[in-house]
């Protein structure tokens, strides 16, 4: 049992990597906080998780409420304590150009995936500092380290998870606190899936798509998680300020 006894909260865990990670982390014997917006999906993720055994709780969060999020993390920090925090909550949004992304789409990805980290990590930092110790998983993209094209709005944010998980690794590590970023290449979830919806022919654009990798697939959530699983277990106890890129080999190309 890798996260036994431990209490980890993850974000966004109603649906794919987010939900994969809870399960996973479950079945390592941690407490896991589920938070989503989705009230109805993160409640089920709970009781699946509580019907197989495990321990989960849910609470409502919108990862861009500032008070919120300190609300949850010091709810669930003063009745279990805190050990691990996974950032995972993200958004994408239609591709096009920068000149042809509105403001509007801009700052709701914003929003979402650089400030509801930041919000996360917030949270959670006062807390890990005082014990001195803690694990923080941000979920960044391999549009942290490529910028894609058509993604200006997606590839900004997921860049910055990356330089922000790095800036708390180095504040953060005196105080026994690692800070790490996963970087998953396209993975079979609901966000991909709604991508590729907006394609012409969808089940082509999925061929063409995998056909990038050279394993000719895209990533599964649970291959996500299990990469998460290690970033926030003590088998990753010497890495810190490392962003994991999970991409089936497309960096490579």
């Amino acid at each position: 049992m890798r996260l036994e006894r431990k209490t980890v909260v993850i974000t966004g865990a109603a649906s794919g990597i987010g939900q994969a990670t809870a399960e996973r982390c479950a079945e390592e014997g941690a407490r896991v906080i589920v938070t989503d917006v989705d009230t109805e999906g993160g409640r089920a993720v709970a009781e699946t998780i509580e019907d197989a055994g495990g321990e989960a709780e849910f609470h409502e969060l919108d990862v861009t409420d500032s008070d919120q999020c300190h609300a949850v993390v010091d709810a669930v920090a003063d009745d279990y304590g805190l050990d691990v925090m996974v950032n995972n909550a993200g958004t994408g949004h239609p591709g096009g150009s920068l000149e042809e992304l509105d403001d509007e789409i801009r700052d709701f990805v914003i929003d979402i995936n650089i400030k509801g980290v930041w919000n996360g990590c917030h949270a959670a930092l006062p807390h890990m500092k005082e014990q001195e110790s803690g694990a923080i998983v941000n979920v960044g993209s391999l549009a942290s380290i490529l910028g894609l094209p058509k993604q200006a709005a997606y590839s900004t944010s997921k860049a910055a998870v990356l330089n922000m998980t790095r800036t708390i690794a180095a504040e953060a590590g005196p105080y026994g606190i690692r800070a790490n970023a996963i970087c998953p290449g396209f993975t079979d979830t609901q966000m991909l899936e709604g991508y590729l919806e907006q394609q012409d022919d969808p089940d082509a654009a999925r061929e063409r798509m995998a056909a990038q990798y050279p394993l000719k697939r895209f990533g599964e959530p649970e291959e996500i998680a299990d990469a998460i699983l290690f970033l926030a277990s003590d088998e990753s106890s010497f890495v810190s300020g490392h962003g994991l890129v999970v991409d089936g080999g497309f960096s490579t190309n």
